[in-house]
């Protein structure tokens, strides 16, 4: 038989005007970039992730931004599938966001959702095969799943829930109110450094940084630093490499205000929880699977790269996500 061709389609999509936001305020001009790669005629899966994420979904590392799992062989199979990427609203990339200095309406992980939507009726799809979604990524399948049923047939969250936990949000909060400071004093890149440093510490586990960075503290100069700080302070200078203070501001309130009726997801899920998650508890989990109105199955495994983990155990994800996609939807 003979392999179907392979395409790939960049496009960024002008959304409808006016573009209604979920806690109503409107978007001008609200547009939202989207990258579709695969087999022609293949099902498509959207693929989703955190908030930095991006419409490059596959690829070399830096390419794509989750090249561990989606790919020819790989838990999104992309020799059988073809992939969705988007850039989200608010977000990196060439969707409708903040530009330095400038405001910008609050969203929801629905306005997302939306955005999705918006997408799969302009490329002609009946429906998605399914979205894969992972963190805020995770969020936004639960929103498409509650508002657009018929048009997704089955959806992967790793590491999300129907609502954000309080102690995550009081983490966040401190985040913004670190950048919104520095954005005031005109150097919104220091205070993205500093949240992005603060943020790494709590998408690990006490148990990964104590194995890497347990040892003594060196003297230098008139003070004496500790091995975690370098790291912290690298991941956040190689963040606002890439990413506005503004955006970042936009969609971490994005993630607190998530809420999802989960009674109202009927959608065949299969739900990846990790133990050590400290942003998504385990425990936010099981209440979400409870909560679910269709077939669900709810998946734990233990990492020490706790939130992180969809980073970075691709040995444990890839056949979990293999299964789930390749299932029956009932």
């Amino acid at each position: 038989m003979a392999e179907k061709s392979t395409s790939q389609l960049d496009q960024t999509l002008r959304l409808p005007q006016p573009f209604a936001l979920h806690y109503g305020d409107v978007l001008p001009d609200a547009r939202v970039a989207y990258r579709l790669v695969g087999p022609e005629g293949a099902p498509v899966v959207a693929v989703l992730g955190g908030i930095s994420a991006h419409r490059g979904v596959a690829g070399a590392p830096g390419v794509g931004w989750w090249p561990e799992i989606v790919g020819p062989g790989l838990g999104v199979d992309t020799r059988h599938f073809r992939v969705l990427g988007i850039d989200y609203l608010g977000g990196r990339g060439e969707s409708s966001a903040p530009q330095s200095g400038e405001s910008f309406p609050s969203l929801s992980s629905y306005d997302q959702a939306d955005a999705l939507h918006a997408i799969v009726r302009h490329i002609g799809l009946p429906s998605l095969h399914a979205i894969v979604g992972a963190s805020y990524g995770g969020m936004v399948a639960l929103c498409f799943a509650e508002r657009y049923a018929q048009w997704v047939n089955r959806i992967v969250v790793l590491s999300a829930a129907d609502k954000a936990q309080v102690l995550s949000t009081a983490w966040r909060s401190v985040q913004r109110q670190i950048v919104r400071e520095a954005i005031a004093r005109g150097d919104g890149a220091a205070g993205l450094k500093l949240a992005r440093a603060l943020a790494m510490a709590t998408y690990r586990s006490a148990v990964e940084f104590q194995l890497r960075f347990g040892a003594a503290p060196k003297r230098s100069d008139d003070r004496f630093r500790f091995p975690i700080e370098d790291y912290l302070f690298a991941r956040g200078d190689d963040y606002v490499q890439k990413y506005r203070a503004e955006s970042f501001l936009v969609l971490s309130e994005s993630t607190d205000l998530h809420y999802v009726d989960a009674t109202q997801v009927q959608t065949p899920a299969t739900l990846i929880a990790v133990r050590e998650d400290q942003l998504v508890p385990f425990q936010d989990m099981q209440a979400l699977s409870a909560r679910l109105n269709g077939p669900r199955q709810l998946i734990e495994i233990n990492s020490i790269f706790g939130h992180d983990a969809f980073l970075k155990e691709a040995a444990a994800l890839i056949p979990i996500i293999k299964l789930a996609l390749a299932e029956q939807t009932t």
